[in-house]
């Protein structure tokens, strides 16, 4: 039979809430998929093994299954056809008002993969058919309970033509193949494991695989698989390597063993996020497999290992233990965004990865915290759940996870993760299961921790020190405090770790005596209350406190330090992310200073202890070129921002602007020396030593173009022609697109382009140096590169590096005063709603944001975001649209 779909009109976008969870009122056992794929009218048969749950508190509730976009073609219960008037089908859902209690149920429908641009579901990139089913394409592709509390085992037969389709590839083990007539052929895949829908996979296309193998600690032999279209085959060495050494870190470090017997991953050019986990057929952007020495820098190459591993880990914390509800999503994605960063520190310098994932806390997920769509670490409600894959449930989520290590200890967390994925192996559950497995194993009572999971914002540290020196005492107090944000308007007393230390003026660690109890030279305290103080005792002069060494918890942190402390701890603090913060808050402070005096029509001059301070550290052979290329870096003008309630965009970025001229003007000889000291003929190489030789290099080069001399921008213009890799090839022509004077950048710009013209991930670089470049012509090359033939709005790649890096890296002219850079990203968003809802919702944050700016830019912003509200909108952007507007 053939059921149209119900024409009544779309309900307004309903708002789902966390207290109004129950469990589904039927469970799937087995799933029977079988896929015919045809580019326009693929069909989808599907057996769904369903019974009454027990556990839902209806007995005789109907089944009401998920579906979008299908045609619906048949629907059969234990092999007989049903009548029209047996269900009832519309644009949402098919509803069975009285099935049994067990039972088969059949359906059939036809779905259009070529022309599906959300990509969810089952769509066509570059010609291979590939899904993206979290959180909710599942029912996109058939009808069914499409929530992640719903474990079945799946069983699937992929058919297609051959020759246009000749890998067919799905989640498990593939267990028969053979050819069909009209050169067709087929591929049934089991999977023995359990899972939610949202991580089943399909791939069909035209891909040829990069093949290794990997030995387990029990001796089981893994296939290892990278598919790729035949060009990329060179781009997938990387991968691969950094899939082995994510898995023997999962088992040394965890003793997670993987559990199938082959690990596929895809690269597919067309992906709204980055990678997905499905179980054994991990689904990436390309952006994130493919890596070449020639075509992708460092920081590409890092990327790419931290996704893999990311992916990989997923395997255990998101796949064989996974999340009851979406409400829980960071029990997968923080739990595992923590352990990747876990990897990454254990394979580089441990400061430094912390240093850049502190970073993108401290600027891009603290803005959030503080912006209408602001929102706890478990939300409470949402519309749309793509809206909430955002930098709180992952990043903060991870920093959730970490405070619990800091408070229990590494060996007591290790057992209590071995705890929750030994109890809870192959189930659905909740932070609070998580949570529970560390109070067990440590005794400690951790009910105040859950707060962090429900309480929105950013909390405010404030500490103070006092020294007795009579008594020979210091005494830290500590006072805590978390704004209002939408819908919490008052607060309760989080428990926060706080890891610190003493430094004698001398610069040595000093012993931590409280209540006559040793901590050896550094201890973790617990923050519980609104206000706490700890004395430390036995110390024979006053020490300078090291504090949130680590960034033990993702708080924002005052200590009234002067100047000259904060340049003595970024000298001598044992703890290097705390070197590194300490010279944030000295550049911080002196910026400020200058802020002021640009707002007030004063004359600028940089504080010379800035550039003394600078000088030390220039000076001489360093001992970490790595940290030190961190330590040379201003604090962002979105960090700096972050410290105002009234944020001045223009004199923010005159006066930074102003300090990296005059920094590079004054030291421009000790830069010119590292520059040459750490230039070197030999062939590019990946180990470390070279890693931050490259780093420290364009660092310095980056400081020389600033004074626009002559010389500095011979020396760019020589890295840019010369250069063996991408990284020193992409660094020379940043300096050289970014200089004030714009015809040796452009001349470059030219020659890049020619180079790599038929590179796709290559130019979305092009595009971003472009756009992001600091002069006022920025907005004009926004414009031209939209229509450039490279450019396509369909891809959300070229999405990202267009509009997503002018509106979220270039803030001075993104935030013109005309307007124009929000009437341009209004416009994108208008037309991506029509195509892309995921993308649309991401890309307009940035005009969300307007709460901290000047009433003029705030009225123009607010204008933006009205005539988007005017169109016809899609759940995804009515909730964030929404948001923002009500604030």
């Amino acid at each position: 039979m053939n059921q149209a779909v119900s024409t009544q009109a779309p309900l307004a976008p309903q708002t789902v809430h966390l207290k109004d969870y129950q469990p589904p009122a039927f469970l799937i056992n087995q799933v029977e998929l079988n896929f015919k794929l045809e580019p326009s009218a693929t069909l989808v048969t599907s057996l769904l093994h369903l019974q009454r749950n027990p556990a839902h508190p209806d007995g005789r509730a109907p089944l009401v299954l998920d579906g979008q976009q299908l045609k619906l073609l048949s629907v059969e219960v234990d092999g007989q056809p049903l009548a029209a008037s047996d269900y009832q089908v519309t644009e949402n859902h098919l509803t069975l008002p009285q099935p049994p209690a067990e039972f088969v149920l059949q359906t059939q429908v036809e779905i259009d993969p070529a022309n599906n641009t959300a990509l969810e579901g089952l769509y066509l990139s570059s010609g291979n058919f590939c899904t993206q089913c979290e959180a909710e394409g599942f029912r996109r592709i058939t009808y069914y309970l499409d929530r992640p509390d719903v474990l079945a085992r799946f069983t699937t037969r992929i058919e297609a033509d051959k020759e246009a389709f000749p890998v067919l590839l799905s989640n498990g083990n593939p267990t028969e193949k053979g050819e069909l007539d009209k050169g067709k052929h087929y591929v049934i895949w089991e999977d023995p494991f359990p899972k939610p829908c949202y991580l089943f996979a399909l791939v069909g296309g035209d891909l040829h695989p990069v093949k290794d193998s990997y030995t387990t600690s029990s001796g089981r032999k893994v296939a290892l698989e990278i598919w790729v279209e035949k060009e990329n085959l060179h781009k997938c060495d990387h991968a691969l390597e950094s899939l082995k050494k994510a898995m023997r870190w999962d088992e040394d470090t965890y003793g997670r063993e993987y559990d199938l017997d082959i690990y596929m991953i895809v690269a597919v050019n067309d992906f709204n996020m980055g990678a997905m986990e499905n179980k054994g057929l991990n689904i990436f952007n390309s952006a994130c497999v493919l890596a070449d020495p020639k075509s992708e820098t460092d920081m590409a190459f890092h990327r790419v290992e931290s996704v893999v591993a990311h992916e990989y880990f997923h395997n255990w914390s998101g796949n064989r233990v996974t999340c009851r509800d979406w409400f829980q999503l960071s029990l997968k994605e923080g739990f595992t965004v923590f352990r990747d960063q876990q990897f990454s520190a254990d394979q580089h310098s441990p400061a430094v990865e912390r240093i850049q994932h502190v970073a993108l806390l401290r600027t891009a997920q603290f803005a959030e915290d503080a912006s209408p769509t602001a929102h706890p670490v478990r939300p409470d409600s949402y519309i749309e759940i793509n809206n909430f894959y955002t930098l709180t449930v992952y990043e903060k989520g991870s920093e959730v996870v970490r405070m619990l290590s800091e408070l229990v200890g590494w060996d007591t967390f290790r057992k209590g993760s071995d705890l929750y994925f030994e109890r809870f192996d192959g189930q659905a559950v909740t932070v609070e299961d998580f949570v529970n497995c560390m109070a067990e194993v440590s005794g400690l009572n951790l009910d105040q921790f859950l707060i962090w999971y429900s309480q929105a914002g950013t909390p405010q540290v404030k500490a103070e020190g006092r020294y007795d020196a009579e008594q020979k005492t210091f005494t830290l107090t500590l006072k805590q405090e978390t704004p209002p944000t939408p819908g919490q308007k008052d607060k309760q007393p989080l428990l926060i770790p706080i890891k610190m230390g003493l430094v004698s003026r001398t610069g040595h660690p000093l012993p931590l005596e409280i209540d006559g109890e040793f901590h050896g030279t550094e201890t973790v305290l617990q923050l519980n209350k609104a206000e706490q103080s700890f004395t430390f005792h036995h110390l024979e002069s006053e020490p300078l406190p090291s504090l949130l060494r680590g960034f033990s918890a993702p708080v924002k942190l005052s200590y009234a330090y002067s100047k000259e402390d904060l340049a003595f701890l970024l000298q001598h603090d044992p703890d290097g992310f705390n070197r590194w913060d300490a010279g944030q808050q000295l550049a911080l402070t002196t910026l400020q200073e200058l802020i002021s005096a640009q707002q007030q029509g004063q004359d600028l001059e940089l504080d010379p202890l800035l550039i003394n301070t600078w000088k030390q550290l220039l000076e001489g052979q360093p001992e970490d070129p790595l940290m030190l290329a961190e330590l040379l870096q201003l604090p962002s003008e979105a960090y700096i921002a972050e410290q105002y309630e009234c944020v001045d965009i223009d004199a923010i970025h005159i006066a930074r602007d102003y300090a990296r001229k005059t920094l590079a003007t004054a030291l421009y000889p000790e830069f010119l020396r590292l520059y040459h000291l750490y230039t070197s003929d030999q062939p590019w190489s990946a180990e470390a030593q070279q890693l931050a030789a490259r780093r420290l290099k364009n660092t310095c080069l980056s400081f020389l173009v600033v004074t626009d001399a002559a010389e500095a921008l011979q020396l760019a213009e020589q890295q840019f022609q010369q250069a063996d890799n991408m990284t020193d090839q992409q660094a020379a022509l940043t300096c050289l697109a970014h200089a004030e004077n714009n015809q040796p950048g452009d001349a470059a710009l030219q020659a890049f382009a020619r180079q790599w013209a038929r590179d796709p991930l290559v130019m979305d670089t092009w595009f971003s140096i472009q756009v992001t470049r600091p002069h006022p012509d920025a907005l004009d090359r926004v414009k031209a590169l939209l229509e450039h033939p490279a450019f396509s709005m369909k891809n959300p790649n070229k999405v990202r590096a267009v509009l997503g890096a002018f509106a979220g890296q270039n803030r001075h002219n993104f935030h013109r005063r005309d307007g124009a850079g929000y009437q341009l990203l209004a416009n994108a968003v208008i037309e991506l709603n029509k195509t892309n809802p995921q993308i649309a919702s991401r890309l307009v944050l940035p005009l969300t944001r307007f709460q901290k700016l000047d009433d003029f830019r705030k009225g123009k912003m607010k204008e933006a975001l009205e005539r988007i509200q005017q169109e016809k909108l899609s759940p995804d952007l009515y909730e964030v649209i929404q948001k923002a507007l009500v604030s």
